[in-house]
C-alpha cells in the first residue's frame, strides 16, 4: 500500500512517532565543496514540511556546523512538532583530543554545542556517531542516561558501532534501569548489504528502528555514474565534489554499476527514476523504520519523497535480491544450509514470525 511522510511509524522501540523518510541535512552548507546554500536549503526544508515529514536528520560536524545552524533557523516557530535528531563523538575542534570520542567530557559538550546551533533547549533524538573503542559502554550509557534526566536529550540511538556492542550495552542499560537504545543508523543499500550480516538482525532483536544513510549508494543507484567513472578522475589540491569523493571511496565498481543496471531497467518498467526504485527496495525492508534522503534541489527532493508511492512487483524484488545479493558469511550461512536445517529439524515445518 502506497505510504504518505505522515503515515507515520514508532522508532524501535518507543512511542516516538516519526515520517517513514528522514531528511538528511548533510548537504545543508557548502562549505564541503558541494550542497545548497542557505535559501536553497530553506526551500528543501519547507519542501519536506509541505509533505507531511516531521523526522530531520543532522550532525554537529555536518558541513563544519553550518548544517545544525541551517537547521536550527528553519525550524523557529514550528520545532515542537519535529524530530530532531544530531549526533556526538565525531572531533569538532582539531587540536583538542577531548572534543571527539564518545567519553562523558565530549558527550556534555558536544550536546551543549548542538543545543546552541540548534536554537533549542531539547534534541529528539541523541546518536553516538562514531565508534572509537576505548571508552568503558558504563561511562558512555551512564553519560547518555544522564543527558536524559536532565531533559536535554529524549531518547539515545547508535550509528557506525559493531553489533556485538550495541547488543551488550542494551543489555546493560536495561540491567541498570538506564535509557534504552531506540535507533540505529548504519549503511544501507543495494550496493552494501552488509548490515543484514549482524548489524540488522541484532537491531529486530534489540528494539532498535532502522534508519540507513545512504539508500542510494552515494548516487550509485540513481544513475549518476557509468562506466567512465571506474578510473575516479583525480582532482586538484583543496578541489572537492561529492562524485569524485565517492568515486575515490571505491564505491563504483563494475559490480555496484551491474546492480544499478537492473535498477535502472527496473525503472524503465515502473516508468519511475532509478532513485526511486533503489529507495522502494529500502523502504520493502520491514526492519527499516526511515531511510534517510537527502537532495541538493527541489526536485531531486520530491523525487525522492515521490517513493512512498512505488510498490515493487514480487518479481522486480527477486531481480533486485538477485543481483546484490551477498554472503552472510560464518554462521549465518552454514545454519542456513539444507544439512544444518535437516541436522536441527529433520522433516518439521516450523513457521517463524517476525
Amino acid at each position: 500500500m502506497p505510504l504518505t511522510l505522515n503515515t507515520y511509524r514508532l522508532l524501535g522501540r518507543s512511542g516516538l512517532r516519526v515520517s517513514p523518510l528522514a531528511l538528511g541535512t548533510a548537504t545543508f552548507g557548502t562549505e564541503w565543496g558541494w550542497g545548497a546554500g542557505q535559501d536553497d536549503a530553506r526551500v528543501l526544508f519547507d519542501t519536506y514540511l509541505e509533505n507531511g515529514g516531521n523526522f530531520i536528520d543532522t550532525a554537529p560536524t555536518y558541513t563544519n556546523g553550518s548544517s545544525e545552524r541551517l537547521v536550527g533557523e528553519f525550524s523557529r516557530g514550528q520545532r515542537e512538532s519535529l524530530v530532531l535528531a544530531t549526533k556526538y563523538s565525531t572531533l569538532r575542534t582539531p587540536g583538542d583530543p577531548n572534543s571527539g570520542g564518545p567519553h562523558r567530557k565530549s558527550l556534555f559538550s558536544s550536546v551543549e554545542a548542538s543545543l546552541r546551533q540548534l536554537g533549542t533547549d531539547y534534541i529528539d533524538l541523541l546518536y553516538l556517531h562514531v565508534w572509537d573503542f576505548t571508552t568503558p559502554v558504563e561511562e558512555i550509557l551512564r553519560a547518555l542516561d544522564d543527558v536524559v534526566r536532565q531533559g536535554k536529550v529524549l531518547y539515545v540511538a547508535m550509528s557506525n558501532v559493531p553489533a556485538w556492542e550495541i547488543s551488550r550495552m542494551q543489555a546493560v542499560a536495561d540491567l541498570r534501569g538506564w535509557s534504552p537504545l531506540i535507533a540505529l543508523q548504519v549503511e544501507y543499500s543495494l550496493i552494501n548489504r552488509d548490515a543484514e550480516r549482524d548489524l540488522i538482525p541484532m537491531a529486530r532483536g534489540m528494539g532498535l528502528g532502522v534508519t540507513p544513510f545512504s539508500p542510494l549508494g552515494g548516487g550509485v543507484l540513481s544513475g549518476k555514474y557509468g562506466r567512465a567513472d571506474l578510473t575516479p578522475a583525480s582532482t586538484e589540491p583543496g578541489e572537492s565534489n561529492r562524485k569524485s569523493f565517492n568515486a575515490n571511496l571505491g564505491m563504483v565498481t563494475e559490480r555496484t554499476l551491474g546492480i544499478a543496471d537492473v535498477v535502472r531497467d527496473i525503472a524503465v518498467e515502473q516508468d519511475r527514476t532509478p532513485a526511486q526504485v533503489a529507495l522502494a527496495w529500502v523502504l520493502r525492508n520491514p526492519d527499516v523504520a526511515a531511510p534517510i534522503v537527502g537532495a541538493r534541489t527541489p526536485d531531486q527532493l520530491q523525487g525522492n519523497l515521490d517513493t512512498l508511492q512505488v510498490e515493487l512487483t514480487d518479481d522486480q524484488l527477486a531481480r533486485l535480491d538477485e543481483v546484490s545479493a551477498i554472503s552472510l558469511g560464518n554462521p549465518h550461512d552454514l545454519l542456513a544450509s539444507d544439512h544444518i536445517r535437516m541436522a536441527a529439524h529433520g522433516e518439521m515445518k516450523i513457521e517463524t514470525r517476525r
